[in-house]
């Protein structure tokens, strides 16, 4: 469990890839004060596995299935990442819950400057836009933010400079992918209300969504 506040930003130094995986060298420094065999630490909000690290680097795979729905398999050697180690019991809820676990990409369609702030216009589908609300909270390649507007193609959000300064989002223009995931919350509300429809062999009452509708429920 993460809480999209990025402790700092780490440099890709190696990728070793494979068929259809990879292995990424990350430099970093805070992350690796307290670093065990086995930990999480989310990688542009992705979680991934701590496998070995030395005193100025760790190492983590990545499998197939996370290179298909990330940007991780954009990734070069130089590159900088958003780091987070897992979230202590004790520590501060800083951002929002957020599991490491992406929901898609999207791709970066606008910036602007807005005083001190800079707005951030990023497309994404309609399968991630329909957890995304206004005033809610979304995480942009590991980074909790606050959607400023949301669109049927694409959503806003609006950086303080504090945050431009110490992740990522410094380095991303227009064309760019990004790592999204939604609010975990919202999508176990829609699971609740629309749970899988039970096969008629299996169903002895007859009650069914079409039945409650015709009778006025």
């Amino acid at each position: 469990m993460f809480t999209g506040i990025v402790e700092e930003m780490g440099v890709i130094r190696s990728i070793r890839k494979g068929a259809g995986s990879a292995v990424l060298e990350i430099l970093a420094k805070v992350v690796l004060e307290d670093i065990h065999l086995g930990d999480s630490i989310a990688v542009n909000g992705v979680c991934l596995t701590v496998t070995s690290f030395t005193a100025t680097s760790f190492t983590a795979d990545v499998m197939h299935e996370t290179l298909n729905r990330s940007s991780l398999a954009t990734l070069r050697p130089g590159n900088r990442v958003n780091l987070e180690r897992a979230m202590a019991a004790n520590g501060r809820f800083g951002g929002h819950i957020v599991s490491g676990h992406v929901d898609g990409m999207g791709t970066v369609l606008q910036t602007r400057k807005d005083d001190n702030a800079i707005w951030y216009t990023i497309g994404a589908s309609p399968q991630v836009l329909r957890f995304i609300v206004e005033k809610g909270s979304v995480t942009v390649d590991g980074i909790s933010l606050t959607v400023a507007s949301v669109s049927d193609t694409d959503f806003s959000i609006s950086a303080i400079p504090h945050t431009v300064a110490v992740t990522i989002l410094r380095d991303r223009s227009v064309g760019d992918l990004v790592n999204l995931e939604t609010d975990i919350i919202g999508k176990y509300v829609e699971k609740f209300l629309s749970p899988q429809a039970v096969p008629i062999w299996q169903s002895s009452s007859g009650i069914t969504r079409d039945f409650l509708s015709r009778y006025g429920y």
